[in-house]
């Protein structure tokens, strides 16, 4: 593997200074946990790489449907390697039902960096999370989720509607003692591979739409031991392998109400909030396994002359990925820190947490455009090297593509941040609240960009729905870079003036149009990190 890769064989998270200081300043207690991520670090840096290369070559999940007596039992073949993996790795999703928060997860995901292996924690921690909050009585199922003993899924996208919920046709019926769920779920990552699954579906008499969903908790086997349902096939994916996705049909399936029937789109909605804020975690991991390969192949590679990185145009493209994967970073946990505080509260929801909610669609819709857009640039600095599926480099381009498709594609967040800002009230106190640390300070720009980004959310919100719409992604994309700008400024009080200038440069390019100004060529505390092993 070490001749594959660059990275791999190296601590992740030592070599990661931006990662320990978004950190240290979006979470009180990071110090009391930064040895154990130093300890995760050598785990993502070695045996998680080294494995999920070996499943996407090599050994993907393939469903086994029968068993030698010829009863259906549909189950996923994972590697040995690949199973053990995500069992040891179950305990990231434990922090916040502990005492702990939701950074400590999600810097976890981010360390791992893969989304299909990600994947399958997230879907995992989301079952865990609806028991945890709407489902008391299954802590036992809860434990066994946690403990790697059980994976879990979340099952809603059907072939109708895909992200239109309000489209589902799956039906619930209550026979007296238990659900009875009839449909189909096209789209199921962890088909064949979950023990508990939470699916969506319409009670009896419910009216249509998203409001008429419920949300159910589906075990793999009824009450008398049988298989409660049936994965027709997998899906054969361009990327994400390490995530068996298919389709599963419901035939009087056995399910369990979580919480209230008609706060079913509520809850549905409030685990997608987790599995986007995973999605942000990971795309910014994903960019960052490209960042670690591309650092050290220009400090060590050649090219008329000189390094790499001594070129002009190299350090261009460098400022270019640290100026978008600090922006990134640090917005997708100034969003966990915000759900963090607001995680307990059920519906009807405070401003507090439809602010949470805002900021998880800024850093899910802009963390997988920089993603995408990183992992690209990182092949091309590899040249034909970087296209080649031997090596990891190629892969992680192919695995950012799902970020901006996964948890609503970019069209979805912004009919969420439509629907989210009209409920907030007063623009301009939402964004004063963003770009707070721009505003009274000496920012180069600054002031005239939120009064900018005002005038823009005032005129959407005064648009008709259908103008407001056609806006609507152009805005978000303009309300999280404001957003990533100032979460730059605001990281530069407590971790020193590097990210003063990434916020600057954040500013400039992506709010006023300007090119990276020439002084960031001769500034190496910009575009160059310190590797350590």
């Amino acid at each position: 593997m070490r001749a594959l890769s660059y990275a791999y064989g190296t601590n992740h998270f030592s070599q990661d200074i931006v990662l320990q200081d978004v950190l240290r300043h979006f979470w009180p207690q990071f110090e009391a946990h930064e040895a154990d991520l130093t300890r995760f670090g050598s785990i993502a840096g070695r045996e998680v790489y080294e494995t999920v290369y070996h499943v996407d070559h090599d050994a993907p999940p393939v469903l086994v449907q029968h068993n030698l007596d010829g009863k259906r039992i549909d189950r996923a073949r994972l590697s040995p390697s690949h199973l053990a993996l995500l069992k040891a790795l179950a305990f990231i999703n434990r922090p916040p039902y502990e005492g702990d928060s939701w950074h400590h997860h999600f810097a976890y995901g981010y360390l791992i960096g893969d989304p299909g292996l990600y994947c399958v924690l997230t879907i995992t921690q989301q079952v865990a999370y609806a028991i945890h909050k709407y489902a008391p009585e299954f802590a036992e199922w809860k434990e066994a989720l946690l403990s790697g003993r059980a994976f879990g899924a979340t099952w809603m996208t059907e072939v109708q509607g895909g992200s239109d919920l309000g489209a589902n046709q799956t039906t619930a019926r209550f026979d007296g003692e238990v659900w009875r769920l009839s449909g189909d779920k096209y789209f199921a990552s962890g088909a064949g591979l979950t023990d508990y699954a939470i699916a969506t579906a319409r009670p009896e008499g419910a009216p249509s739409g998203p409001k008429g969903l419920a949300l159910f908790l589906v075990p793999r086997l009824r009450k008398d031991g049988s298989l409660n349902f049936h994965v027709r096939r997998l899906k054969d994916k361009s990327a994400t392998r390490a995530v068996p996705s298919g389709e599963v049909e419901f035939v009087d399936t056995e399910a369990f109400l979580i919480g209230d029937k008609h706060l079913g789109i509520y809850y549905t909605l409030e685990n997608l909030t987790v599995s986007r804020l995973a999605n942000a975690a990971g795309a910014m991991g994903i960019a960052q396994k490209a960042l670690l390969e591309v650092m050290h192949r220009v400090r060590h590679r050649r090219s008329f002359g000189h390094a790499l990185r001594d070129h002009a145009l190299i350090r261009r493209d460098l400022t270019d990925f640290a100026v978008r994967h600090a922006g990134g970073l640090a917005l997708t946990f100034q969003a966990v820190d915000l759900f963090d505080q607001a995680w307990h509260e059920r519906p009807p929801y405070s401003p507090k947490y439809h602010i949470a909610r805002l900021y998880t669609h800024l850093a899910k819709t802009r963390t997988a455009d920089h993603a995408a857009h990183l992992t690209a640039m990182a092949m091309e600095l590899f040249g034909g090297l970087g296209f080649l599926e031997e090596y990891a480099i190629a892969r992680w381009h192919r695995e950012a593509l799902i970020t901006p498709i996964w948890e609503g594609p970019s069209n979805i967040q912004a009919l969420d941040f439509l629907e989210t800002l009209i409920k907030l009230g007063s623009v301009d106190d939402v964004i004063d609240r963003i770009a707070a640390p721009l505003l009274g300070h000496d920012v180069p720009g600054g002031g005239d960009a939120v009064k900018r980004v005002r005038q823009e959310v005032a005129a959407l919100r005064a648009l008709p729905r259908p103008e407001a719409e056609w806006q609507s992604k152009s805005v978000l994309r303009t309300v999280a870079d404001l957003a990533q700008a100032a979460s730059l400024y605001r990281l530069a009080e407590t971790a020193g003036e590097r990210y003063e200038k990434l916020g600057q440069l954040y500013l400039s390019h992506f709010l006023d149009g300007q090119e990276y100004p020439s002084w960031a060529l001769y500034d190496s505390s910009v575009w160059s990190w310190d590797l350590r092993a």
